[in-house]
């Protein structure tokens, strides 16, 4: 079985602008490559999580999700780093038109897109963590049973949807990343 770091995208990888799917809006969060390429090293599957409720809300388009995808990760290979999965949510329960408005298991704090990176990658979740900044994210892992590690960038856990406790909280993705090797190297 393998072990993965679960990344939410917006406010870890890049800088959150709000329902950010413009390529002219594509800027790194502070610590993340740096981050990335830790990880990368670490012998960690790495896979992006990240909702995209933007999409069922009618703000930008799958198409246009998938063209921001492959700038990214076109520029993170430009740093030697490479993503093994991506999966996203683009439903909304009450706010999403047509096909995207349901209550599916892929929107966090559901785990739905841990479970098919599970099937896809072979991953045991107890030996993942997942690394987000809101609270949405803190409560997946939980569910999950994965080590969680709540970040300072983005939207720093401010959102209020859930009351969580952390594994443990981290200044941006570099400092997890080191929380992680870290913790690894003990056990």
């Amino acid at each position: 079985m393998n072990k993965a770091i679960f990344l939410d995208r917006d406010g870890i990888i890049n800088v959150d602008t709000g329902y950010t799917h413009r390529i002219e809006d594509l800027e790194f969060e502070q610590g993340a490559i740096e981050g990335l390429k830790l990880l990368q090293s670490s012998g960690f599957k790495r896979i992006i999580v990240t909702g995209q409720s933007g999409i069922g809300r009618g703000y930008y388009s799958e198409e246009d999700y998938h063209i921001f995808m492959r700038e990214m990760s076109t520029r993170l290979r430009m740093h030697r780093i490479t993503i093994d999965g991506i999966y996203f949510c683009p439903h909304h329960p009450e706010k999403a038109i047509g096909k995207y408005k349901m209550d599916c298991n892929c929107r966090k704090p559901k785990i739905g897109m841990l479970e098919q990176a599970v099937t896809d990658h072979g991953i045991d979740l107890q030996q993942s963590w997942v690394v987000g900044d809101k609270t949405d994210d803190i409560e997946m892992g939980t569910r999950a049973d994965c080590k969680t590690i709540l970040v300072r960038t983005g939207k720093a856990g401010n959102d209020g949807h859930f009351k969580v406790s952390p594994t443990y909280v981290a200044d941006n993705l570099l400092k997890a990343a080191q929380i992680i090797q870290k913790n690894e190297r003990l056990n």
